[in-house]
């Protein structure tokens, strides 16, 4: 099988079982790209940490929830027509002025403005999300802003460090990770999700900030646990500088294992090119039942970023069941 052969088969599937896929960012971006082309039944469910940018300023001018990451996962599911491409491009649109909105993302403001018109943020992104004629819903992981503090060790120097946008370049290695409040209220529109779904997805991404936050709120734990829906997790393709660069592939996937013990996968998707020892992240995948699926999932310019289509083609292997009829570990090589 080419890949080209790979990807229009993954192109071809009109699959209508409900998927969740959980992130933030550009990692949750990159998985929502991807998964439109293989289901027209997708709910995100995004961080709602971010306290640096446009949304940092913001949360600390308003009490809201951080935007951010909600835009850009709406901008991801956007209709692929000139009304959804053209509105899509507005809410990306970062304003340049000598003035206090320089910065701002318009579709930041927008959110922020049908939030406080509304008094309801789940209401407030279906309305932008029917703006868009997005290919799903986005749905945020809390309805009370997160912050996240971590405990570092940087070659025997041990520190604290509070916020997303700080843990993130933080030097040394997380120790531990925690989120305030410890308990947030979660939509329940989140809940039923997880709980219908046939897949559920998680990563890539800042991983201490973006994808495990996830399996730190209670109601959202117990709900990954619980579904009987299968479960992915989509390695990165790079180690962030700070958070991650002392993290080997596998060390990544025993992360997961260390805050949710209880939390199994089924299959781990990586890409060979970034993946440091196969052998031991298989053995890590298996400690949390999951087989391991080597695909090309970069893009073509080497760069670390998942291709869509790519990621489809893998994810659609997944999904069909491919990795049961070839054995525990299934690689393919361009």
């Amino acid at each position: 099988m080419t890949y080209l052969d790979a990807a229009g088969w993954a192109l071809r599937g009109e699959a209508g079982d409900p998927v969740v896929a959980l992130g933030g960012g550009h990692g949750l971006s990159a998985t929502l790209r991807a998964l439109r082309h293989i289901t027209r039944s997708l709910t995100a469910v995004v961080t709602v940490a971010d306290d640096g940018g446009s949304s940092g300023r913001l949360r600390k001018e308003m009490p809201i929830l951080p935007p951010g990451d909600l835009r850009m996962a709406l901008a991801s599911l956007c209709e692929e027509s000139e009304w959804g491409l053209t509105w899509r491009d507005v809410l990306q649109t970062r304003l340049r002025t000598s003035g206090p909105l320089d910065g701002h993302a318009l579709g930041n403001l927008l959110i922020s403005g049908l939030w406080q018109l509304l008094d309801d943020p789940v209401e407030g992104l279906q309305w932008v999300a029917r703006l868009l004629g997005a290919s799903g819903r986005v749905l945020p992981m809390s309805t009370q802003p997160l912050d996240i503090e971590a405990d570092m060790d940087d070659d025997g120097r041990r520190y604290t460090v509070s916020g997303q946008s700080k843990v993130a370049i933080a030097p040394g290695t997380v120790e531990g990770v925690r989120i305030t409040p410890e308990n947030p209220e979660v939509p329940e529109q989140v809940i039923e999700a997880i709980s219908e779904a046939s897949w559920v997805v998680l990563g890539p991404g800042s991983w201490y900030t973006s994808v495990i936050p996830h399996l730190l709120v209670p109601s959202i734990h117990r709900a990954l646990v619980t579904t009987d829906a299968h479960r992915a997790l989509i390695l990165n393709l790079s180690r962030q500088r700070g958070e991650t660069d002392r993290l080997s592939t596998a060390d990544h996937v025993r992360a997961i294992s260390r805050y949710a013990p209880d939390f199994k996968l089924d299959v781990v998707i990586a890409d060979p090119t970034a993946t440091d020892d196969i052998d031991d992240l298989i053995v890590a995948s298996e400690e949390l039942g999951a087989r391991v699926l080597l695909r090309q999932v970069r893009t073509g310019d080497g760069q670390p970023h998942h291709d869509p289509l790519r990621l489809a083609a893998a994810l659609r292997d997944a999904f069909d069941g491919f990795l049961g009829e070839v054995g525990r570990t299934e690689t393919w090589l361009p």
